[in-house]
């Protein structure tokens, strides 16, 4: 990507939100939402799905999301807003577009919410079972929404603090992996590397286990995104998406496709270890220790991404609402600039999880997991057309960008036959099929509800004229 500055297109949006984020936080931020229940939980699922090539699913999800990430910055610097790809929807396809995205992207994250705050809750239970899941889930879902009501730039250094602890963490993870299959472990003979090749082999599930484990690793990279909606509360929008997005794509692939290796590598795809894959690796060094240090790491991790879907949610309600696409107190803010009703209403599913977990301990995890599993995939789609269409209109009428995604239109076409490949070898999996068919019909849904409330708005300003 080129970064071309130019004071017409980097000010910040018009907004009643400040701009006190600063760069640093704003990379943590992108980290910090996507390193959560995807990597520390769904990586175990994932390799139980599809054997040692769920590696070819990571490689696959993460070439996507780093043409997907591409362009939305160059969306992003030139047009920062808290609706990030909602807003860019609208602009390039029309109301509806932008009014379903926005909304898909919100009930996404208010159950991915929901689902990081029961996972930091059931796995701080396996070390320390004092309070059961659904109270532990019940507190971290009161702390989050306090530090959500608090000012945006005490928000952004919370955040960059919690997201570097598991940055650090999985950096050590890797380089501990890496001194376990060289051997360098004393006492710890290495593990070699049979068991991607061994217990029938590479693929021992074949197309139909990559296919389904593609929807877990989906779920994995979901939340990256939120660089662009964070990007309206900065000073300077275009350099910091710019850095941001440059960051985030090397460092989550680095992350997610290093530690997957070095974890099918050590534990076989059989094993009941992956249940809690980061622990299986240390304890299978004999440092049963380290797995509950890794434990509380992931704890972190999974509160860190829930912080983080927090904050996306409320301002994307908040965008939905300056649009008239939600209803008008979400658009109120406080004296520090914070739209308190649309956090609460973002957390609101979360609290209500609490419940659904003391009635039906440990089924709803799951549920929630498979409920946004391809969800991501329909707003990276859109995020993707959407760019190729401001990007060929901005090209015709001659309005410079500053910051202009590379190989276009030929990236951005790649990104959507890639996409259109993992729909169809979805759709050959009766499991991720119905998943799919599952979102395409709440999408449907979102969008006759948007002509709807649409058309209703145009009736009544005619009859009010």
């Amino acid at each position: 990507m080129t970064h071309q500055p130019d004071a017409a297109t980097t000010a910040p949006a018009k907004s009643g939100l400040g701009h006190s984020l600063k760069q640093r936080q704003l990379t943590m931020m992108g980290l910090g939402s996507a390193i959560g229940a995807g990597l520390f939980l769904g990586s175990g699922e994932g390799i139980m799905l599809a054997g040692p090539a769920v590696l070819i699913s990571y490689l696959v999800a993460g070439t996507l999301i780093i043409l997907v990430m591409w362009a939305l910055g160059e969306m992003a610097a030139a047009n920062p807003n808290s609706g990030a790809f909602s807003v860019y929807a609208e602009k390039a396809m029309g109301k509806v577009a932008g009014s379903t995205v926005g909304w898909l992207w919100w009930l996404q994250l208010v159950v991915v919410i929901a689902a990081e705050a029961l996972g930091a809750a059931q796995l701080l239970v396996t070390i320390w079972p004092v309070l059961p899941a659904w109270a532990l889930t019940l507190i971290f879902m009161v702390i989050f929404t306090a530090v959500n009501l608090t000012a945006v730039k005490n928000y952004g250094e919370f955040e960059f603090w919690f997201a570097l602890l598991k940055v650090a963490a999985i950096v050590l993870f890797l380089a501990f992996g890496a001194a376990l299959l060289l051997g360098w472990i004393p006492g710890t003979p290495s593990p070699g590397l049979g068991n991607l090749t061994g217990n029938g082999g590479f693929a021992p599930t074949g197309m139909a286990g990559i296919a389904s484990a593609l929807f877990v690793v989906a779920f994995a990279f979901g939340g990256t995104e939120i660089v662009a909606v964070a990007a309206a509360e900065t000073a300077d929008p275009a350099r910091s998406v710019a850095v941001a997005v440059r960051t985030v794509v090397w460092r989550i692939l680095v992350f997610y496709v290093g530690s997957i290796f070095i974890i099918a590598a050590v534990l076989p795809w059989t094993s009941q270890a992956l249940l809690s894959p980061f622990a299986g690796v240390l304890n299978y060094a004999g440092l049963p220790w380290a797995g509950t240090a890794i434990t509380l790491v992931a704890v972190a991790a999974l509160l860190s991404a829930l912080n983080a879907n927090l904050y996306g949610a409320s301002r994307m309600i908040y965008s939905l609402s300056e649009r008239r696409e939600a209803p008008r107190p979400f658009k109120r803010i406080n004296s520090r600039q914070v739209p308190v009703a649309a956090v609460l209403v973002s957390v609101a599913f979360g609290f209500v999880t609490v419940l659904w977990e003391f009635f039906y301990p440990d089924t709803v995890l799951r549920i929630l997991l498979n409920l946004v599993g391809s969800t991501c995939l329909v707003i990276w789609g859109a995020a993707l057309l959407s760019q190729f269409i401001l990007r060929r209109r901005a090209d015709r009428d001659g309005t410079p960008l500053p910051l202009r995604m590379r190989g276009f239109p030929w990236l951005t076409i790649a990104g959507l036959v890639l996409l259109a490949a993992i729909f169809a070898v979805g759709f050959s999996d009766p499991v991720s099929g119905r998943q799919l068919l599952g979102t395409f019909s709440l999408v449907a849904a979102i969008a006759a509800l948007s002509w709807v409330g649409q058309r209703y708005r145009r009736t009544q300003s005619a009859t009010r004229a």
